[in-house]
């Protein structure tokens, strides 16, 4: 499946903006982090793109959420390392902790778009451009900021080889290239 089919799939699956936001942005987290490690690009944008789909269906029910979703792909082209991976995204639905550097991966790089995204909404401008490294290294240790956001799921980056500090960049930096599609 190439980005293109992967994101009429999605929309036709998700139709509230945030998520597509969300989607969008980790798909760019993910294709920054293929090029960085070596990967497939396409292959990982598109299953940072998909994670997410059954969001509305299952409306984040922590027991079905990613299980949905591998239900909606298995009919599409999507192989079993993707299912995989967004199968574990949330292993809660799972039962099983994350072993792989594409499992670690995916949940970190979707993980961190929701810092990103509060961190910029923050700014006066409320641009991503305006962003930088050290203030979404700052956000991270304010718990309460974006509470929500699982700073231990973001710090699995360091499982794929990334230290924190490099993968908060990139990570910024690949959402910064598509800022009028998450709109920021």
């Amino acid at each position: 499946m190439n980005v293109q089919e992967a994101e009429e799939l999605l929309k036709k699956h998700v139709k509230d903006t945030k998520m597509l936001y969300h989607s969008y942005a980790s798909a760019a987290v993910m294709e920054a982090l293929a090029q960085r490690l070596g990967e497939d690009k396409v292959k990982w944008s598109v299953t940072g793109m998909l994670h997410d789909i059954d969001s509305e269906i299952t409306d984040k029910d922590p027991s079905r959420h990613a299980l949905e979703a591998e239900n909606i792909l298995k009919d599409y082209d999507v192989d079993e390392e993707m299912l995989d991976a967004i199968r574990m995204h949330n292993e809660e639905a799972t039962g099983k902790e994350r072993t792989t550097k594409f499992q670690h991966a995916l949940a970190a790089g979707e993980t961190i778009t929701g810092l990103i995204y509060a961190t910029a909404l923050v700014y006066p401008d409320k641009k991503i451009k305006s962003v930088k490294p050290k203030s979404i290294k700052k956000r991270m240790k304010e718990k309460a900021f974006a509470a929500s956001v699982k700073r231990d799921t973001i710090r699995e980056c360091e499982e794929t080889g990334i230290p924190l500090e490099e993968f908060i960049e990139l990570s910024l930096n690949a959402m910064k290239e598509i800022d009028t599609k998450i709109g920021l």
